[in-house]
């Protein structure tokens, strides 16, 4: 089975989209190559990788969540923000990755997945720290890591300096989850939003993100200080939905590919009662 599918964005960045619809990206300098994000842990990432570059590869992880981290133990240098250690270790178990997969996939795909594919659970990997105003060097690249909490404790966004792109995540995207015990309260998360934004303001004319698109408009941020505002004044729109046992509301009506229907980029999926701290 094909687990990944890879496009060239430009000359040092390369797109690699998982079966189930993450998005991971490989940002190759002179000297070094960087992944962000691992997906599930499944179908032998590193030997994709390793076709795609030869030079000195670190791993750089936006969150913990099971979608994101799970493959890192396949690496020898990962970075992840260690606020997101628990989180990581409660979904590296097997029966919780390929019931994320079944979710997502046609029951004939999902057959097809075999068990030798999976990186075995390895709840003791060893993460190297990956802390706020870190830069990474790849020689003539440079990826400034910046802490953006909310959708989870540990959530990280990271700026690709020289060309102008902000790799946001699940941090900041069309159908951001702030509905699970490890994300912060709306309130908080827009507070966390507008000291981001002031942080890269000027420094970046493109937004990438982890789900459906690659790219969305570089006004995400903005827009969701904005949504923020309008969940705690009462004037959303609240569509049900349900996720693995949870429920929430979408903040703004969407189509079936999370696309809200104002036409406007950034949403949010949260609880009523997890509004303000």
């Amino acid at each position: 089975m094909e687990y990944y599918s890879t496009e060239k964005i430009n000359d040092h960045i390369t797109l690699l989209r998982s079966i189930t619809g993450e998005l991971l990206y490989l940002v190759e300098g002179q000297e070094k190559a960087a992944l962000i994000d691992t997906c599930l842990g499944v179908g032998h990432l590193r030997s994709l990788v390793e076709k795609l570059t030869d030079k000195e590869l670190l791993v750089l992880l936006t969150h913990g969540h099971i979608d994101h981290a799970l493959g890192a133990p396949e690496f020898d240098r990962v970075y992840m923000n260690h606020k997101d250690l628990g989180l990581y270790q409660a979904q590296c178990p097997l029966p919780e990755r390929k019931g994320y997969m079944q979710m997502g996939l046609a029951p004939e795909v999902f057959a097809g997945i075999e068990e030798k594919d999976f990186v075995p659970p390895t709840p003791d990997y060893q993460f190297l720290p990956l802390e706020d105003g870190m830069i990474f060097d790849l020689g003539g690249l440079t990826i400034e890591a910046i802490a953006y909490p909310g959708h989870t404790k540990g959530s990280t966004a990271f700026l690709l300096k020289e060309d102008g792109i902000l790799i946001l995540g699940d941090a900041c995207n069309n159908s951001t989850f702030l509905f699970g015990a490890e994300t912060t309260s709306v309130e908080a998360y827009e507070e966390t939003t507008k000291k981001v934004l002031e942080r890269t303001k000027g420094r970046y004319s493109r937004v990438f993100i982890s789900h459906h698109d690659m790219e969305t408009g570089a006004e995400i941020m903005e827009n969701m200080i904005e949504l923020c505002e309008e969940i705690k004044a009462g004037t959303t729109d609240d569509v049900p939905f349900s996720f693995m046992g949870m429920e929430a509301f979408i903040a703004k009506k969407v189509t079936p590919q999370m696309k809200r229907l104002d036409g406007k980029c950034g949403n949010l999926i949260y609880r009523k009662d997890h509004i303000y701290e």
